[in-house]
């Protein structure tokens, strides 16, 4: 169970968030289309990578490979995670269904053109996922580097890999092919970026602080999710683009947000759109759940993202990290908690203070004493709330020139 915090139990009973969850469609888990999990496979799945019989790809499948960074280990090898999901291209329930529900709760009347960007987002929620299986993977398309094995995954069809990888020079963008029969589909390429353990590094959160989510609200959570077409804080991409060429262009970005992977292919064609190559980290906990979109962007979402935070921390403790998130949810008792947690890694922090949504609430989540007290602690030069991102330009240039 997700933890709920005063903020996030107010916003969530003032706007009717379980109400909404509860009318969701019901995804009802099938067997995939081939019938091709077994109660045997079913079992092994909760192996994950220690499953003794994983399954191959076929072309039935649709794979998922993740953009990921490269780092040193203690020894100086370069090593990465690697994060691939599986899953049947057809669902076995009826997307029309879903989707005209969806659309009924939207306002969208049926045979609207809308109905088919609906259709296209709620596939990720509605395929069968494939435990169990094993991604061969191309890396750097040279004869003389040998093909990754990735998997295979767990009961959410997920894998993580840490594999040791070749040399390449920091700031390098190596990419990745799936190898996988005709047929397969996906996110079939990946970029891999090589960060030197030393120099800067940026952590930002995805909704409402670079991309329009509306997470105060269930239905405008829903709109942005499955109708419009990803739209950017106004002010912020223009942002990212300076800070990249103050920290230079080889300095890892990581994206992260509380939303499901189910949303990789959609939040990672956004980022390619309007913000620099970086790593995306999403939550894993709700495949072929769709009421899950709502409560993970508001349950939890300190503790997911201080967890997620620690893990960036293992692969580069010598980086001077810049944090910037919104004060719609917990940014800022996140990033509070990261400073003491991993003492002189976090140099800067940045809050876009949100009043551009009609949010239950937004009025306390903005006043001075919350911010002080998620950054007790915090040195005043660290921290800093901000509602215009041209607030920024010179903040980060100060802290640049120290």
């Amino acid at each position: 169970m997700y933890h709920e915090d005063d903020f996030q139990h107010r916003t969530r009973k003032e706007r009717k968030f379980l109400e909404t969850e509860a009318t969701l469609p019901n995804i009802r888990k099938e067997p995939a289309s081939d019938k091709r999990p077994t109660l045997s496979n079913d079992i092994l799945s909760y192996l994950g990578p220690w499953n003794p019989f994983p399954k191959a790809i076929t072309d039935k499948d649709t794979v998922w490979l993740l953009d990921n960074t490269a780092h040193r280990s203690a020894d100086g090898q370069w090593q990465a995670e690697f994060v691939a999901a599986v899953f049947d291209q057809n669902s076995g329930v009826e997307i029309s269904t879903v989707v005209a529900d969806v659309a009924e709760k939207l306002g969208i009347g049926k045979g609207d053109l809308q109905e088919a960007t609906i259709r296209e987002r709620l596939m990720p929620f509605v395929q069968e996922i494939l435990p169990g299986r094993v991604v061969q993977a191309d890396f750097a398309q040279k004869p003389e580097v040998p093909d990754l094995k990735l998997g295979p995954g767990g009961r959410n069809g997920i894998s993580s890999d840490i594999k040791p990888l070749p040399h390449f020079e920091g700031g390098a963008i190596v990419h990745t092919a799936a190898k996988v029969p005709r047929g397969a589909n996906g996110v079939l390429q990946m970029k891999t970026v090589y960060a030197e353990p030393e120099g800067w590094g940026v952590i930002s959160d995805i909704d409402d602080t670079i991309k329009v989510t509306q997470t105060s609200d269930p239905i405008g959570i829903l709109r942005s999710t499955f109708i419009e077409q990803g739209t950017p804080i106004p002010g912020m991409p223009e942002l990212y683009a300076y800070l990249q060429t103050l920290i230079t262009s080889t300095s890892p970005f990581f994206y992260l947000s509380a939303s499901p992977y189910n949303l990789y292919s959609f939040l990672s064609d956004f980022r390619q759109k309007h913000y620099p190559q970086g790593t995306m980290i999403l939550r894993d906990a709700s495949w072929m759940n769709l009421s899950g979109l709502l409560s993970n962007l508001t349950l939890g979402t300190e503790e997911y993202k201080v967890d997620r935070i620690s893990k960036i921390n293992s692969w580069l403790p010598r980086r001077r990290m810049i944090c910037i998130g919104d004060s719609t949810q917990s940014d800022p008792e996140a990033y509070g908690q990261t400073y003491h947690k991993h003492p002189g890694w976090v140099h800067l922090i940045l809050i876009r203070k949100v009043k551009d949504i009609a949010a239950i609430g937004i009025e306390a989540k903005n006043e001075p004493k919350r911010f002080e007290k998620a950054f007790a602690g915090v040195p005043k030069d660290v921290w800093h709330v901000f509602e215009d991102p041209q607030e920024c330009y010179q903040i980060l240039h100060n802290v640049m020139g120290k």
